[in-house]
């Protein structure tokens, strides 16, 4: 009644090129992209917090977390945009408190020692900057 497909589906052909190409990662590897990820995005957002009010543990904090992300990515120095001086530092303070947040969790899905501590830190900074209990 049906004639049978004689062609490969779409996605067995897909399978196939991505096996081809390695386009698998590990979860290792996986969780170190989203580590990373994490991470430059708190960059960002410190970097928004020390162009409107400029203080040396911001700056610390930048370095740190530029470090970070070099080390996950073998060694290649995040790029970082020019800060708006433009938003509010509270809004700014959220942000960075739940990027924290993600970067903690995923550093202890890692089991990376120090993002997680790095995270915590950066954590509790941002939780004191709203007044919220750590």
């Amino acid at each position: 009644m049906y004639e049978p497909i004689r062609t490969p589906s779409l996605h067995a052909v897909a399978a196939q090129c991505g096996a081809m190409r390695g386009l698998h990662r590990s979860r290792a590897e996986e969780l170190d992209i989203r580590l990373a990820g994490h991470l430059t995005a708190l960059l960002t957002v410190t970097d928004e917090l020390r162009a409107l009010a400029a203080s040396p543990e911001l700056d610390a904090a930048a370095g740190e977390l530029a470090a970070a992300v070099a080390r996950l990515r073998g060694g290649n120095a995040p790029l970082r945009a020019a800060p708006s001086r433009a938003g509010d530092p509270a809004r700014l303070h959220q942000r960075a408190h739940m990027l924290a947040g993600q970067a903690l969790v995923v550093a202890t899905q890692r089991g990376d020692q120090a993002g997680a501590a790095l995270a915590a830190r950066r954590l509790a900074a941002h939780a004191a900057a709203l007044g919220l209990a750590v």
